[in-house]
């Protein structure tokens, strides 16, 4: 089985957003959530989908599920105080109907123009790999600043990449994950390969696009209005 975990938790707070949470900004007529669930709900190898949503804006979701007639989402999971809280949260409702190497595909609400592409190659390199993470590679020189005034040096830009989602592990792997992270006392990871790097796995690398692109910002609505406006979120 192959589940995709769409994160819905954030409350938009970086964009001054006050009256709703980014991933539930209406574009040309649909929260950019849905755009984001459409895209797994159309992938013929996901099987099911879990939303872990802010526990005030589940109603609404359940709503837009019907309105956008989105067919495979099969659990609707509370979001925790932390992104780390929001997946283990889903982690606790998949163990008790998946089986350990079923693949979990966690994927980001606001990262809607996913392709088809990366979810098939997602699926594919975690069940061979165990744990994968969508990446490209880096455009600019990345500079390391320890003290924000300095350089303290200039990485090799062709040994980085910029990390995207989906992150997708076989289900005993990310779970396994995220018991040691909270028997470590660990409790506000952002990063769920972080995680699986610390159980000491592998995580393998799947080629991101730079379509995939987190909506941070006003100047990110500004771009994904104009990709939808040029119809590129057809799938592919």
């Amino acid at each position: 089985m192959n589940i995709a975990v769409i994160l819905a938790g954030g409350t938009g707070s970086r964009m001054g957003i006050v009256d709703k949470p980014k991933q539930f900004i209406d574009i040309y007529g649909k929260p950019i959530i849905v755009y984001t669930l459409e895209a797994f709900d159309n992938h013929s190898e996901v099987d099911a989908i879990a939303v872990v949503c802010l526990a005030e804006w589940i109603d609404d979701l359940r709503i837009f599920l019907r309105k956008y007639e989105v067919k495979k989402v099969k659990w609707v999971v509370e979001g925790g105080k932390t992104r780390q809280e929001s997946v283990n949260n889903a982690l606790k409702i998949l163990s008790k109907e998946c089986g350990d190497d079923d693949i979990v595909v966690v994927h980001d609400a606001v990262r809607p123009l996913v392709s088809q592409k990366i979810i098939s190659n997602n699926i594919l390199a975690a069940r061979q790999y165990g744990a994968v993470d969508t990446v490209i590679p880096s455009a600019d020189t990345i500079i390391n600043s320890e003290d924000g005034e300095t350089i303290k040096e200039v990485p090799r830009r062709s040994a980085l990449y910029i990390g995207q989602t989906p992150q997708s592990f076989k289900l005993s792997t990310l779970r396994s994950a995220h018991e040691k992270a909270l028997a470590d006392k660990k409790i506000n990871s952002t990063d769920d390969c972080q995680l699986v790097l610390e159980l000491g796995e592998n995580v393998h690398l799947v080629r991101g696009e730079k379509l995939n692109f987190k909506i941070t910002s006003f100047d990110d609505l500004l771009l994904l209005k104009a990709m939808i406006k040029l119809g590129k979120t057809e799938i592919s």
